[in-house]
Parts: structure tokens; C-alpha cells; sequence
């Protein structure tokens, strides 16, 4: 189930700054040759993300789930001059097509792109975040979140993908995905430290704020 009517879709992508010709390609690509191509956030939602990340300008940024870019150079548009976005995946598959979009990009040396499981690499960054973006194993959106909160600057940002799954978080689904995000949700909701909203982007984007 979509959340948007194509119809709705094409009219927001009409009224958002354009695609940028380098995340077209990769849109391109990701959808004739890899797996899964869904997960990748596409014009809208990287928008969103990019607008985001120029609001805030970020000086660090961290992202839970490189997937094939996409995501990662538009909350990159946002950085400052010396800035610099970690971007962590455990696919080492597709590294060897994701590392060229990132070097043909404007962003190339700001981006330290590690491969390997994000539990593990987390720990060892000594970074303090002003945005961190989840879009990883849904399962594991609460661990996560508890690793990095206090990585995150007072009044930095996490972000969190695909908080409404399709729109089964509210229809009633109780499959083991839609519960550990359903119970992810209320989580977040009741966390004091925190000032909350999720938007019907594409998926559901949980913006959550730290006080």
C-alpha cells in the first residue's frame, strides 16, 4: 500500500527543486540493476533530506544504511565546508558500485563510507552528530537509536526511515517488522528527551529532535 497516490507523488516531485543530474543516474541504475530497488529514497524523500541537512549544516553527519547513495549525497548538499558525513553498510557487495557514484561526486573526500556492521563501527567514532540518519534493519531501529543518542549534539537531529511501513503501522498488521517498528514509534513518542514528528513522506520519516 502506498501512502501517496501517484498522481500526488508526480505533483510534489513537480514542486520540489529538481533531481539532480548525478542521483538520477543512480536512481537509474539502482532500479535496472540491484536488488531491492524500493529501499533507495528517490527525488521527493531526498529532497526532504537535503533541505533538512541545509537547515541544520551540519559539520557531521552519520547515516545507518548507505544502501546505493542516494541518501547520503543529499543530506551531504547541507554540509559545511569542512564536513564530513560517515555512512556506514554491511553489503560489501554493493561497495564496489556505490564507492564511483561517491567519487564522481562534489562531496567524494568528505564522505567516509565503511562497510561492515554498524554496531561494531558506531562505537568507534569519536564524533559528536548533528544529524543522524537511520535506514538500516528495522528490527534493530532501537538499538541504534540508543547507540547514537548520545553522539547527537543538543539540538541535532535523528532521522529515522520507514517509521509507518507501507501504512501497516495503522492497519492493523501484526507481523514482526510493522511490531518492532510500531513498538519503535511509541518508544520514541514517550521519550522526554526529545521533541518528535513524523511526516507521511514517502514511507514515514520520524524526525526527532534533542532537547
Amino acid at each position: 500500500m502506498e501512502l501517496l497516490t501517484e498522481g500526488l507523488q508526480t505533483y510534489l516531485e513537480q514542486h520540489c527543486e529538481p533531481e539532480p543530474e548525478l542521483l538520477r543516474y543512480i536512481n537509474r541504475e539502482t532500479h535496472l540493476k540491484v536488488p531491492m530497488p524500493r529501499m533507495l529514497s528517490g527525488h521527493y524523500q531526498g529532497r526532504v533530506l537535503s533541505f533538512l541537512s541545509k537547515i541544520i549544516s551540519p559539520s557531521r553527519i552519520l547515516e545507518i544504511g548507505t544502501y546505493t547513495g542516494y541518501a547520503t549525497l543529499c543530506l551531504a548538499e547541507g554540509l559545511r565546508e569542512d564536513g564530513i558525513i560517515h555512512t556506514i553498510d554491511i553489503n560489501e557487495e554493493l561497495e564496489e558500485r556505490v564507492k564511483p557514484f561517491f567519487d564522481s561526486s562534489r562531496y567524494s573526500k568528505q564522505i567516509n563510507y565503511h562497510i561492515g556492521d554498524a554496531m561494531n563501527v558506531i562505537p568507534g567514532l569519536e564524533e559528536i552528530f548533528d544529524i543522524v540518519f537511520i535506514d538500516a534493519d528495522k528490527k534493530n531501529n532501537s538499538t541504534y537509536y540508543d547507540i547514537v543518542f548520545e553522539k547527537v549534539r543538543k539540538g541535532g537531529l535523528i532521522i529515522v526511515d520507514n517509521v509507518l511501513w507501507s501504512g501497516k503501522i495503522t492497519s492493523g498488521a501484526i507481523d514482526k517488522d510493522t511490531e518492532n517498528i510500531r513498538r519503535f514509534n511509541e518508544k520514541v513518542s514517550k521519550d522526554h528527551r526529545t521533541e518528535k514528528l513524523i511526516l507521511p513522506v514517502r514511507d514515514g520519516v520520524f524526525i526527532i529532535r534533542k532537547l
